[in-house]
């Protein structure tokens, strides 16, 4: 589902499913919202009306805290699922956290007599948990996932069809450190009047720590096809393409939040050239490309002529001129690319040595220094720099 062709049909209602003595200031049970007539996030689970697992629930909640230390608005947040998973009991919290305009997936196991949050997963566009149709959940027995009243199948990842009870799935096996795809078949509903046979996610693997969200739209299956055989948790690295620029809440960097560079949707590549280093074979350079939501970012992956590891460049940001800083091993390298037009013009530091100098397209030694590059256009000029910082 899209953001944009819900907005206009999910509307807040009184929460689904009486519990029976359910203080006023306890977690509501169930998320308000409709699609149609459809109630979208309804209460599941074995739990639901256990008004002691709630209170319990609501206490865990209310002493959690965000990376920023912001704190769960309990009025405008909602008990998901709240049941049993083999011995344990589990709840899924849909959890709005104003100070940052973003929504949490909080869950929660139980432990004696209380609940303490096991994992929690921030979703940076603030209505996700309202108009996406399935939830990751990082279980002990391997992934499971939680779905919306709009699924009415899901295949995992060797195309086979899920079981799902009260909306949780049993154990998936999906692997650490590769990403694999999930597909729902969506019912038909106010907002998809014709259903979707096919709504295809990728989930980047079990190693995407929290609160990092594994689950990125692939409707046209280009995602797939780019991630295929790369290491989703050398991408999510500190240094690697997703996890590189870090986001800003106000006026100040945070680290532990999810990071700007981390991936959504509309995930590609496409081939730059070839590179050849030390009379070696030649390289190939391809360019990735995804939506975040700071708009889009690329990064540049170096495939090694031997069949040795893949190289990653941190993600860049779109700009007229994209500067990738690419660690070979032995030779870290610049990449730099734009579109190429006849009013273009490329300027790079005196001496330096151009490995693949092409439109569009140029590779050099990643200089010692700080250095400034730049592309004169028909109307700017666009300065960029790469290298050391300078101290």
């Amino acid at each position: 589902m899209t953001a944009t062709g819900l907005s206009a049909l999910l509307v807040t209602v009184t929460a689904c499913g009486p519990v029976a003595e359910r203080r006023p200031q306890d977690l509501r049970v169930g998320y308000d919202s409709l699609d149609g007539s459809l109630t979208v996030w309804p209460p599941r689970g074995s739990l639901v009306e256990d008004a002691a697992a709630t209170a319990a629930v609501t206490r865990a909640v209310r002493d959690w805290r965000s990376p920023v230390d912001d704190r769960v608005h309990v009025p405008s947040s909602g008990i998901l699922y709240s049941g049993q998973v083999g011995a344990t009991p589990l709840a899924l919290v849909a959890a709005s956290v104003p100070g940052q305009a973003a929504s949490w997936l909080l869950q929660l196991t139980g432990d004696g007599d209380g609940y303490q949050v096991s994992h929690a997963t921030e979703y940076t566009d603030p209505g996700y948990l309202v108009y996406s149709d399935v939830l990751p959940v990082q279980a002990a027995d391997g992934r499971r996932y939680f779905t919306s009243e709009r699924v009415r199948r899901l295949a995992g990842p060797n195309g086979r069809m899920m079981s799902v009870t009260d909306g949780l799935t049993d154990p998936v096996d999906v692997p650490e450190c590769r990403a694999v795809t999930v597909t729902a078949t969506l019912r038909s509903t106010t907002s998809l009047p014709r259903g979707r046979a096919t709504d295809r996610l990728l989930d980047l693997g079990t190693g995407t720590a929290a609160p990092r969200y594994p689950l990125v739209r692939d409707e046209s299956g280009s995602g797939r096809r780019a991630l295929a055989d790369l290491d989703t948790c050398q991408l999510a690295d500190e240094d690697g393409p997703f996890g590189s620029v870090t986001r800003r809440v106000g006026d100040r960097d945070t680290p532990d939040s999810v990071p700007a560079s981390w991936p959504k949707a509309k995930l590609a590549v496409r081939t730059l050239g070839e590179v050849t280093l030390d009379g070696g074979g030649p390289a190939e350079l391809e360019q990735l490309t995804w939506e975040t939501a700071d708009g889009t970012m690329s990064a540049v992956v170096y495939r090694s002529a031997d069949g040795g590891p893949v190289v990653l460049s941190p993600a860049d940001r779109t700009s007229p001129l994209q500067v990738y800083e690419l660690p070979v091993p032995g030779q870290p390298l610049v990449v730099l690319s734009w579109r190429s037009t006849k009013d273009t013009t490329l300027s790079v530091p005196p001496g330096t040595a151009r490995l693949v100098d092409r439109p569009g397209l140029v590779v050099a030694p990643l200089p010692e220094r700080r250095e400034t590059f730049s592309l004169a256009a028909d109307d700017k000029t666009h300065y960029r720099t790469a290298g050391p910082a300078r101290r």
